[in-house]
């Protein structure tokens, strides 16, 4: 763009400042953005120094170039967080680490489940062991102790049965 050219761009853009201001802020919904819009279309002018054919719709031709600033600055708005958005989120994020109140709770169920195991019958309790905490099938619980499958699901049934009826209700959830 030739120094002739960008000079009558400015000197349109000063002229009908407040004209081009109207009618951005009615396209883009904000005078705010619209005057930085028009600040940026200025600053882009400057430091224009390609060489191009002359523009045919002056008018149009800055509203376009201010219009597409716009965008491209709240485009660019919306990758960052504003300070307030940064802490409004963190205030809402949960920590996911248990406290240590939720520390204790559960250190003390485990103790419990581990003397209700302790106090089953010991073949139920060593089926129970092997297939939930060893993770064998049933039929490798049966070959290893010498039974059949089937009894090896009517322990892990009783053993189940036991837990329920032993533990107390406030821990099971």
């Amino acid at each position: 763009m030739s120094e002739s050219s960008r000079s009558a761009l400015r000197d349109l853009l000063a002229h009908r400042y407040q004209d081009l201001k109207r009618r951005l802020t009615w396209r883009l919904g904000s005078a705010e953005l619209a005057s930085d819009a028009l600040h940026d279309t200025w600053v882009h002018l400057e430091e224009r120094n390609e060489q191009a054919e002359p523009v045919k719709s002056p008018a149009a031709y800055l509203m376009r170039m201010a219009t597409n600033l716009a965008l491209d600055r709240l485009q660019r708005d919306r990758r960052y967080m504003s300070a307030e958005e940064m802490e409004t989120l963190m205030a809402e994020l949960v920590d996911p680490a248990p406290g240590p109140a939720q520390t204790v709770a559960a250190r003390d169920e485990v103790e419990a489940v581990a003397r209700l195991i302790e106090s089953m019958p010991p073949r139920r309790r060593a089926i129970f062991l092997a297939v939930r905490v060893d993770e064998l099938s049933n039929q490798e619980a049966a070959v290893r102790f010498g039974v059949s499958p089937r009894l090896i699901g009517l322990e892990l049934k009783r053993a189940h049965e036991y837990c329920m009826a032993h533990m107390p209700r406030a821990r099971m959830k």
